[in-house]
């Protein structure tokens, strides 16, 4: 290797580096890329009825600010109310299934006594961990300050992107070659193409769930229903992991009714999410995003490890983007132009070795396709 083939090893270790050592920050960039993609479909439907483009991002923007309080309204407050009537009933609940447990020993026979486990013994081993997550919980309060910003950025550069999305799209294409960037612009367009796609199916398939939710937890009888419901749908927008915390409160608030309502409301959100993953997503998502379940849980895992809870709720419309990319830069322009290669080179490699025979005198090749420079090494008489 040269000297320029070093220094541009060198500088691309260093680019590399840089990026991983910015990857929260560029984490929520690719937050408010999305948020402004959401926000520049909804303007682009308003446009089509005949609004002007500043109006039509300014009540797009203005419906998504009211979206979010009343997100806000309606589960804040059943949730405060309903879980501070958990914190005197769960430990009379506790109380009573020691109770109820106690009477239950006295039919087991007296030599497995010894091993049964004692409800006690089990909370006072449960408490290193109860102290573990109230410390978390503590640590989460205390990084709000940190919270707040980031989502500050977010709105901030969304806001900047719906102004002039074409501005900043112009400056992302020049940080690549100049016979590459007409390529990226159409890598662009499929990216934003699959984003909104994925956001279209996204909404439709959280309506679903909300729906069916409230309707399932309204004919149970379970307080809070609205906002159990309103939670479900948008922790749906997490594949395989939302589903589980999402019947996490609505088990909770059920057991403040009946032993057996938390039983009903586990078994009802299993079926609701049975159909939303077997149904609804097939329908909703066949014609916008196709990806293996594998490829969803994988990359889930792998986002969450390196960039946290904002990876594993972004992880799949990264996946989306990073599958575009990879499947039209790294398969069709590289591997597959690599492939392409290969006959050239055999065909090279075929008439070099005529070649050679018919300066053997082995063979006979038609005047039109000898070449000079064969020519001049023959052997003189």
């Amino acid at each position: 290797m040269n000297l320029g083939q070093w220094i541009g090893l060198i500088a691309i270790v260093l680019s590399l580096y840089i990026l991983w050592q910015i990857r929260q920050v560029l984490l929520l960039v690719f937050a408010a890329v999305v948020l402004a993609t959401t926000l520049n479909r909804l303007a682009k439907r308003f446009q089509h009825l005949g609004m002007k483009r500043g109006f039509a991002v300014l009540l797009s923007v203005a419906i998504f600010f009211i979206g979010v309080v009343c997100f806000f309204w309606l589960i804040v407050p059943p949730f405060a109310t309903q879980f501070n009537e958990l914190t005197y009933r769960v430990p009379q609940g506790l109380a009573r299934f020691n109770s109820w447990f106690n009477q239950l020993k006295t039919l087991v026979p007296s030599q497995l006594i010894p091993y049964v486990p004692d409800i006690n013994s089990l909370i006072q081993q449960a408490q290193p961990f109860i102290n573990r997550l109230l410390g978390s919980s503590f640590a989460f309060v205390s990084g709000s300050l940190e919270v707040v910003l980031k989502v500050l950025l977010v709105l901030v550069l969304t806001g900047m992107f719906l102004a002039d999305p074409l501005a900043y799209r112009k400056v992302f294409v020049r940080l690549f070659p100049s016979f590459y960037r007409q390529r990226v612009e159409g890598i662009l367009d499929q990216c934003e193409v699959s984003l909104e796609g994925w956001i279209t199916g996204a909404f439709i398939a959280m309506c679903v769930v909300a729906l069916m939710s409230v309707v399932g937890l309204s004919i149970l009888g379970v307080k809070a229903a609205l906002a159990l419901a309103i939670l479900a749908g948008f922790l749906n927008l997490i594949p395989n992991l939302g589903p589980t915390l999402s019947v996490v409160p609505a088990m909770a608030i059920a057991l403040l009714d009946t032993p057996w309502k938390p039983v009903a409301v586990l078994i009802l959100y299993f079926f609701i999410q049975q159909a939303e993953s077997n149904f609804i997503t097939p329908i909703v998502m066949a014609q916008q995003v196709s990806l293996l379940p594998a490829v969803t849980l994988i990359s889930q895992i792998f986002f969450v490890t390196f960039f946290g809870f904002l990876g594993l709720f972004l992880a799949l419309p990264l996946t989306v983007v990073a599958k575009i990319w990879v499947q039209e830069v790294l398969i069709k322009d590289v591997l597959d132009e690599w492939g392409h290669n290969h006959p050239q080179e055999r065909e090279l490699v075929i008439i070099s070795e005529s070649s050679m025979s018919d300066v053997n005198g082995t063979t006979e090749i038609p005047t039109d396709t000898q070449e000079q420079p064969i020519d001049d090494a023959l052997p003189q008489e």
